[in-house]
């Protein structure tokens, strides 16, 4: 049978059997990561997206027969481990992924073996900190409490301890928890008539993140102003827990399946009542979008609030489509190079945050597609940290050179902790010192928001 060429269809993707025993067989994951590895090394268009295929190729042409079978299987991990699971290669380079015949699926032949790893207990307590980011955040808005522990955890001595202790380098950057969580800073919406337009419906249900109800919960807050501003009455979703993107990122799929326990009853509510569900942060939608639907195919409940989940400005601009959005803007950004994360790109929405940045008068709007190579935790553990700035050195210099000449006036990624890996790839590589601002916070100041 004639092999089709790649690239002619749009990708599929097949359900995450995690509960199938099989799934956690080592043995057979290790074939299916040869067969992938094989077709992989015959290709190698994806060796600019991260560490792991570089690694892989590596170890290919450093081995005995210069192909895949001179290759330890034991070696195999250390491509495995670089792996963050931005879903890119899938989405935007590979031409072997279904329907195509060769069925490659990198990352999800990735996140079996995470799994596989993470079971027989080798992933680290450190690592396993980190990801808990419910854990960690429960120290936010604790009067005394988070001013001491913000300071003690930016000091020297406290740094080389986590270095140490939990493996987080201690030259990258870290976020503050905030002294007030946004769940209990946001104001009530107000009062107003719901405008449901052809493609949105005019209420907005808020899923906070621990990122933004912890760490930055002025970008919530931004949010919330730029709805009001445009009359769309919101609610903050009742209760919440962690998307459970760290937890896969390690393959920990039954700390994920509690967080759809917890999650999915609450949002379906609002999901079937007709409201936009929203969340700021690329990761958290996708995990509603994408991969919980795909580890539970066949739950209604999962389904139907993946179709009622909306990035923020897929929805704006989708609500701009529908005649309901204010395009009023008084205040100029000037220069902004603003950063696509990758977990953004793979919802295949288009460039919608660019599309709002565009209308905003005498604003020049940048775009880069690049990773950041921050990706959740990678980015700050001691063994990836530096590896995650030689990934983003690239796109640093891309974006201090704007096209209107010299250094922007503003960086901005949807993805906030990329976002600030960038500004330290700015600071470290003495590429200038725009100001950092999420893509909300510019809307918000483009509208002259207090």
């Amino acid at each position: 049978m004639a092999v089709r060429e790649g690239s002619l269809e749009a990708p599929t993707r097949h359900p995450i059997d995690w509960k199938n025993p099989e799934f956690y067989d080592e043995e057979k994951c290790l074939r299916e990561l040869e067969r992938i590895f094989e077709i992989c090394h015959g290709c190698r268009r994806c060796v600019s997206l991260c560490k792991s295929f570089p690694t892989l190729f590596d170890l290919v042409d450093e081995g005995k027969t210069g192909e895949i079978d001179g290759v330890e299987k034991q070696d195999f991990w250390k491509v495995v481990d670089h792996c963050y699971l931005c879903d890119l290669c899938y989405m935007t380079k590979c031409p072997y992924v279904p329907p195509h015949q060769w069925n490659v699926d990198y990352p999800h032949t990735m996140l079996r073996a995470k799994a596989i790893k993470f079971r027989k207990g080798g992933v680290d307590a450190g690592a396993r900190f980190l990801a808990s980011t419910d854990v960690h955040g429960q120290f936010a808005g604790i009067p005394i409490v988070t001013q001491v522990a913000n300071k003690v955890s930016q000091s020297k001595p406290a740094r080389a301890a986590m270095e140490k202790t939990l493996h987080v380098d201690r030259e990258a950057w870290l976020p503050s928890l905030a002294t007030r969580r946004f769940r209990s800073a946001a104001p009530k919406s107000d009062e107003g008539t719901v405008r449901d337009g052809e493609r949105t419906p005019g209420k907005v249900a808020v899923f906070a993140t621990c990122y933004v109800n912890y760490n930055e919960p002025g970008i919530g807050l931004d949010l919330l102003k730029v709805l009001r501003h445009n009359e769309i009455p919101y609610e903050i979703v009742s209760k919440e827990k962690c998307c459970g993107m760290p937890k896969l990122e390690l393959g920990d799929l039954e700390s994920v399946d509690a967080s759809k326990r917890a999650n999915i009853p609450v949002l379906v509510k609002y999901a079937r009542e007709g409201w936009a569900i929203i969340a700021t942060v690329p990761s958290c939608t996708l995990m509603f979008k994408q991969e919980i639907p795909l580890m539970y195919p066949d739950d209604a409940d999962v389904q139907a609030v993946k179709e009622a989940m909306w990035d923020p400005f897929e929805y704006l601009a989708a609500r701009r489509r529908d005649g309901l959005l204010k395009t009023e803007f008084p205040n100029p950004l000037g220069k902004v190079s603003y950063h696509v994360p990758c977990h953004q790109r793979v919802q295949n929405i288009g460039r919608k945050t660019e599309e709002l940045l565009k209308m905003i008068p005498d604003t020049t709007v940048h775009t880069n597609e690049r990773c950041s190579g921050h990706a959740g935790t990678y980015g700050v553990k001691k063994p990836t940290h530096t590896a995650a700035m030689q990934i983003g050195k690239p796109l640093f210099k891309r974006m201090a050179e704007h096209p209107q000449g010299g250094t922007p006036d503003y960086i901005s990624s949807d993805c906030a902790l990329a976002g600030h890996h960038i500004d330290q790839g700015f600071e470290v590589n003495a590429l200038g010192d725009p100001q950092f601002h999420h893509p909300i916070t510019l809307l918000r100041i483009a509208y002259g928001l207090d």
